[in-house]
């Protein structure tokens, strides 16, 4: 857009270095307690390993997503595509403090979690996935970026949404979550209505109805053999969602 200047000027063009423009499309970032690692024993006897996802990972991460936008069942469709443009904004710098959990074992790309922080109480839970059958991996995800949150970021409140029926009522019927009221409150996947869980019910309530879910708990005295085992990190030959 143009319009003429209300005072004669002595420069009418002017030329803007991309790394002053920088700062201001790219959202100052928290002081964040890194995620410290942590693994359990799934209910087939599997180690999973959950530790932050690698920036490097990033590509490898989108390449597989792009094919979880080709299943056209359960939503996965929108939720390929909104995890690919997830992971893109975190690797370009254009997403307002995330977190990228992902669920490894022996070294393969099992579960993911990841959401950011809309401030110091609010924690904006975006995405879970299992990408393996078997183990609940999609609850113990879910159990660990909550966990996240409550106990070592200490959030106040958690908001989520949801696209398909099926995380619906394991999660939001499932914890007998509220909402806010729509639209005065959206979630900012698609406008959706705002779920949300308070610190006081995730410690009376929800923290031991995830944790019954998952089957399991979080053993964050990993030893150094399974941080070795899960240092790289590869993916599954095929799309199982």
């Amino acid at each position: 857009m143009r319009i003429d200047p209300p005072e004669k000027i002595s420069v009418d063009s002017m030329t803007f270095d991309v790394r002053e423009i920088e700062p201001l499309l790219q959202a100052p970032a928290m002081d964040i307690k890194p995620w410290p690692g942590a693994m359990c024993k799934l209910k087939d006897g599997r180690i999973l390993y959950i530790r932050e996802a690698k920036l490097e990972e990033a590509p490898m991460m989108m390449s597989y997503m792009k094919r979880v936008m080709e299943a056209e069942h359960d939503f996965y469709d929108v939720v390929g595509a909104r995890v690919l443009a997830e992971i893109v904004g975190w690797y370009r710098k254009r997403l307002k403090d995330p977190y990228f959990l992902v669920g490894l074992i022996d070294g393969l790309w099992a579960g993911f979690a990841n959401g950011r922080l809309l401030n110091e109480d609010i924690n904006i839970s975006l995405h879970t996935m299992a990408l393996i059958r078997g183990g609940r991996i999609g609850a113990v995800m879910y159990y660990a970026k909550a966990y996240y949150g409550f106990e070592i970021l200490g959030n106040k409140e958690w908001w989520a949404t949801y696209e398909s029926y099926n995380g619906w009522m394991r999660w939001g019927l499932g914890m007998a979550q509220p909402s806010y009221p729509w639209p005065e409150y959206q979630h900012e996947l698609g406008g959706a209505r705002v779920y949300y869980v308070t610190k006081e019910y995730w410690d009376s309530t929800v923290k031991e109805y995830v944790r019954q879910m998952t089957g399991t708990d979080l053993e964050f005295n990993v030893p150094d053999e399974i941080r070795k085992k899960n240092e790289v990190m590869r993916l599954p030959e095929e799309v199982l969602v």
